[in-house]
């Protein structure tokens, strides 16, 4: 199932109706963290929380779920249909465009990720999974079980995402990263 896209049509429904997180969390009876972690794709729903929030925005699981096991052959995603994924937005300034949203039930989840000058992950975290970057514009740096390494453009790094890692641009230019995640990202 694409849990990506779950998560987009859950946060999707709340903005059409223009409900605030603490509105749902009222009308659904869960916290307003955890609605926040959905949302963002750093947890994955259980059925019953799905239930409780397809209730209070007044959508069906049916509506909610329809096309989510869909998998095409060959998902071309063009530069201008890139889908934004916002993700840990209290602990980093680093825009997400996912490069394979429409490939439901995939096993690797590429992305573009912009990290603005001076910005980027403020504290190491792990996550379940291996991850793939590459430096495709500027520079950045690398924590990496608490040891710094400074990559440049075309420089890239494969390793072990179990362990606690950020990125971040001490540099004045923002920087550009090909991130492929194998497994559950962030």
């Amino acid at each position: 199932m694409n849990l990506v896209e779950l998560a987009t049509r859950i946060k999707n429904a709340r903005q059409a109706k223009g409900y605030t997180l603490d509105r749902v969390a009222e009308m659904s009876g869960l916290g307003k963290g955890l609605l926040s972690k959905v949302e963002n794709f750093r947890v994955t729903p259980s059925l019953p929380t799905i239930a409780k929030l397809s209730e209070a925005l007044g959508i069906s699981l049916a509506e909610l779920f329809e096309g989510l096991d869909d998998k095409p052959k060959l998902s071309i995603v063009r530069a201008n249909d890139r889908k934004e994924v916002e993700r840990n937005r209290d602990q980093s300034d680093i825009l997400y465009h996912s490069l394979a949203h429409r490939r439901p039930d995939r096993k690797m989840d590429p992305f573009i990720l912009e990290v603005p000058a001076g910005g980027g992950r403020r504290e190491a975290m792990p996550h379940e999974g291996e991850e793939f970057m590459l430096v495709v514009k500027g520079s950045v740096s690398f924590e990496y079980e608490g040891e710094i390494h400074e990559l440049k453009e075309g420089d890239a790094a494969y390793f072990d995402a179990e362990i606690d890692h950020r990125v971040f641009n001490k540099g004045s230019k923002d920087a550009n990263l090909l991130c492929v995640f194998l497994g559950r990202p962030m």
